[in-house]
C-alpha cells in the first residue's frame, strides 16, 4: 500500500525537493501552497508543476491550493486527506512566509513589523498543520516533520526567524511525546544550505567570482530533494521511533542512514561551524 503524505509549501524550495523525493517511494503526495500556476510569482515553480512532476516521479501529485494563514483552509485539506485515504503516514510541515528583507543585516526594528508575519506561517501554522493532521496520523500513521534549521539555537536571519525555529523545534519534542503511544515518531529536521529557486543567483553569483565569501558555503550545499530522502528513509526505518522527539540534522541522519543526495554525493554536516541541536529535559507534566 503507497504510503499517503502531505508536504505544505511545496509550490517550491524545500517543500517542492521533499515531495518528490517522496514520490521515488511511491507515495500519495498531497501538495501545499499559494502559488497555483507557473507565473503566478516572481520566482519560478508552482503547485501544478510540483503535482505533475510528483507524478512523473513515479508517485501521485495532487495539488490543493492552500494559504496555511487560513486555519479552515488547512481544515479543509485534512478533511479531503480523510475523505479520499482515511489516513495519513507522512506529515512534513515546511509551509514558511518568507518576508521580504529577512536577510538584511539591520536590526531588527528597522526591518519592519512585517517580518512577525513568519510567527504566523511557520510558526502557527505548524502546530494548526499538526492539530488537524494527528487524528490521521495516529490511524497507523508513521511520521511527523518540522522542517528547521541551525537559527533554532544560532543567530540568523534575526529574532523572528529563530523563534520560528526554535518553536517549531520545541514543538516536534513535544508533539512526540504524546504520539509515541501510536508508534508515530515526530522530529524537526535541520536542513542545510539549500540550492533552491531562490538562492539560485546566489550561486551564479559565486560561480562568477572565484573569491566570493560564500563559496565555502555553496561548495557544500544540499539539493532541495536531499532532506525529502532523509525523510523517505527516516519514515522507512524500523528504528525511526529512536529518533523521535530529537532535532536532527539531516546531513548527520543521511550519514546513519545510508543517504546520499541526488549527485551521490554526501554533504557535510554544519554542526561545528553553526552550532548544536537543543538537548531537552525528559521530563513529563501532564
Amino acid at each position: 500500500m503507497a504510503d499517503v503524505a502531505v508536504v505544505t509549501g511545496a509550490s517550491r524550495g524545500a517543500g517542492k525537493g521533499i515531495a518528490l523525493a517522496l514520490a521515488e517511494t511511491g507515495a500519495v503526495v498531497y501538495v501545499t501552497g499559494r502559488t497555483v500556476t507557473d507565473g503566478d510569482s516572481d520566482l519560478p515553480g508552482s503547485l501544478t508543476t510540483t503535482a505533475r512532476q510528483v507524478t512523473e516521479r513515479g508517485g501521485i501529485g495532487i495539488a490543493v491550493p492552500c494559504d496555511h494563514a487560513d486555519d479552515v483552509q488547512v481544515e479543509a485539506l485534512f478533511a479531503r486527506v480523510a475523505a479520499e485515504h482515511g489516513r495519513l503516514d507522512i506529515l512534513v510541515n515546511n509551509a514558511f512566509a518568507i518576508p521580504d528583507g529577512i536577510t538584511s543585516r539591520r536590526p531588527f526594528w528597522q526591518k519592519g513589523l512585517h517580518q512577525q508575519g513568519v510567527l504566523d506561517v511557520g510558526l502557527r501554522s505548524t502546530y494548526v498543520a499538526s492539530f488537524y493532521a494527528a487524528p490521521l496520523l495516529v490511524q497507523g500513521g508513521r511520521l511527523l516533520v518540522n522542517t528547521s534549521s541551525f537559527g533554532g539555537t544560532c543567530y540568523m536571519h534575526g529574532p523572528a526567524y529563530g523563534a520560528v525555529k526554535a518553536g517549531v523545534d520545541k514543538m516536534a519534542h513535544d508533539m512526540a511525546e504524546d504520539l509515541r503511544r501510536f508508534d508515530v515518531a515526530a522530529v524537526s529536521l535541520w536542513m542545510g544550505f539549500l540550492r533552491t529557486e531562490r538562492t539560485e543567483p546566489l550561486f551564479e553569483a559565486v560561480a562568477a567570482d572565484p573569491d566570493h565569501v560564500y563559496r565555502g558555503l555553496t561548495d557544500h550545499a544540499e539539493t532541495a530533494e536531499f532532506p525529502g530522502r532523509v525523510i523517505a528513509a527516516l519514515a522507512a526505518s524500523p528504528e525511526r521511533m529512536n529518533y523521535s522527539g530529537r532535532v536532527l540534522v539531516a546531513a548527520e541522519v543521511a550519514a546513519e542512514l545510508g543517504v546520499t543526495d541526488v549527485a551521490g554525493n554526501r554533504p557535510p554536516s554544519q554542526r561545528a561551524l553553526l552550532g548544536s541541536p537543543p538537548q531537552y529535559s525528559d521530563v513529563v507534566i501532564h
